[in-house]
């Protein structure tokens, strides 16, 4: 049992006590297969059900009745797949998803492997994927009973297949993408008073049960360093900061590694520049960068991808002390360069300065990919469906876009052009933190590109996906877990030995 659900694999036959769920096309075209499957009577009670309820076979559109008597099944639910031009690009986790929602807590025995369709391994592991994932929820700290009998319901899948053997060894990798979402969905949700710097660095030390090398520098170490950017931010908070460096070494040890950088703000008031009351407690989530590359690790390293991989987060609090940092401060970043703070409620993209100046110089990666809950122009740029994307390299930028496409974790390319970097020149440093209010999302990348150097690299602005973002089949947690499949799927199709 995990997150409620539990999910294995058969061949087809018999079913036994639950539901049956059948695939039909938009007009039924499918029928031969449920005659084949459920016999006869059965299929004619759906058919004059379908006719009654005017049940198409649309895309994602449901039919449940009850199992006629010589049916050894409680329910029948049929579940539409669309036309023939949408059977042939199903979205499997989407599918999965729905299906998984449409059985919740019951049991049920799935047709997969039904006739006039090919379904892969593959396409069955993905399906699971979409349905663990659809079943999680973040309640931890509901103390109201549920009423009497349903806390020990669960939702049981026998997914039916033609090699389920094959299935179960493809279901491996997708589960341990599934896992990694969840975790990026777990610590996304936590409230800041459980999820602080320290205790979010200690959870990324579990990652060494699977192999992963984990350093976390606390603020002595960052002084060294010169982190002169992350410890302004963090100097409010009575919460200390911390750098974490996750190392996966899954290929040859002379391959250089990719690098995956994350904004890990616990929670941010805005410091002295706070906030608005309405809505500050979102700002539990503003971690969700941080949150995606551990849990893209934890999906790396569980799966055992053949790639060198370094995830790193700058993990801080942002909050309005004595103490704080304070508009017209100048502060000195790891590379040298001098930041007029214009508002503290930029904070993030100083987080991220010293991160990446810090891991381009000390692990030469191949290319760098940072995310952040940067800012809320890339909300009302782009919604809450799809993620801006600022890059140097048009190669990097075009295999996230492919990533995205095949994930259904959408990516947008916003542009990079020297107006944005005159925007943040400072009459009294080499630079601002913020460039003003048109633009700002795009003034914000050409801050961080600042402390890029010649190393590919990507800026994935993910405001509007990490958190309260629109609902999806797979997705009805507040925290989404966003980039973990889009991350694992540009390493597993492209960087990979």
């Amino acid at each position: 049992m995990a997150d409620g659900i539990t999910i294995a694999f058969g061949p087809m036959g018999p079913v036994g006590q639950g539901d049956l769920v059948l695939f039909v096309g938009d007009d039924l075209l499918l029928a031969p297969a449920v005659v084949q499957t459920v016999g006869q009577a059965a299929a004619d009670l759906l058919a004059r059900a379908a006719a009654s309820e005017r049940f198409k076979g649309k895309s994602l559109s449901a039919l449940a009745v009850p199992a006629p008597s010589g049916l050894d099944a409680d329910r029948l639910l049929v579940i539409g797949l669309g036309s023939e031009k949408d059977r042939a690009k199903i979205d499997w986790p989407a599918l999965g998803g729905f299906t998984a929602g449409k059985v919740s807590g019951r049991v049920a025995h799935v047709a997969l492997g039904f006739p006039g369709l090919d379904v892969t391994a593959e396409n069955a592991a993905d399906f699971a994927l979409g349905a663990r994932l659809r079943h999680y929820s973040f309640d931890h700290y509901k103390t109201k009973k549920k009423p009497e009998g349903e806390e020990s319901k669960g939702t049981t899948l026998t997914l039916m297949v033609s090699d389920p053997g094959a299935a179960d060894a493809a279901v491996m990798a997708t589960d341990a993408v599934a896992n990694g979402v969840i975790l990026a969905r777990e610590l996304v949700n936590e409230p800041p008073n459980v999820l602080y710097p320290e205790e979010f660095a200690r959870r990324t030390e579990a990652l060494t049960k699977l192999g992963v090398e984990v350093e976390v520098l606390g603020p002595g170490k960052l002084e060294a360093l010169g982190m002169g950017a992350l410890l302004a931010v963090a100097r409010g908070s009575v919460r200390e900061p911390r750098v974490v460096v996750m190392r996966w070494n899954g290929a040859d040890a002379a391959d250089a590694p990719i690098a995956f950088i994350g904004k890990g703000v616990c929670f941010d008031s805005g410091g002295i520049s706070i906030k608005g009351a309405a809505g500050m407690e979102d700002m539990k989530g503003d971690m969700g960068g941080a949150a995606c590359v551990v849990g893209t690790l934890h999906a790396l390293a569980a799966r055992k991808a053949k790639v060198n991989v370094i995830g790193a987060i700058g993990i801080v609090e942002n909050m309005p002390d004595g103490a704080a940092y304070r508009p017209g401060d100048i502060v000195t970043s790891m590379s040298g360069q001098t930041i007029e703070i214009i508002n503290t409620d930029a904070e993030g993209r100083l987080v991220l300065a010293d991160v990446i100046w810090h891991i381009q110089n000390a692990y030469k990666p191949t290319f760098m990919i940072d995310l952040a809950t940067l800012t809320g122009a890339i909300i009302v740029a782009l919604g809450q469906d799809i993620a801006g994307l600022f890059s140097n390299d048009d190669a990097l930028a075009a295999k996230l876009t492919a990533a995205g496409e095949a994930t259904g974790e959408a990516v947008w390319r916003m542009p990079l052009i020297p107006a944005y970097d005159k925007a943040i020149d400072s009459k009294f440093a080499d630079m601002k933190n913020t460039g003003g209010r048109h633009g700002g999302a795009a003034t914000a990348a050409s801050f961080i590109k600042r402390y890029v150097n010649d190393v590919p690299w990507a800026h994935l602005d993910i405001a509007g996906v990490a958190m309260s973002s629109s609902s999806s089949e797979i997705n009805r947690s507040w925290g989404a877990g966003w980039g973990v499949r889009l991350l694992d799927r540009l390493v597993r199709d492209n960087y990979e030995g």
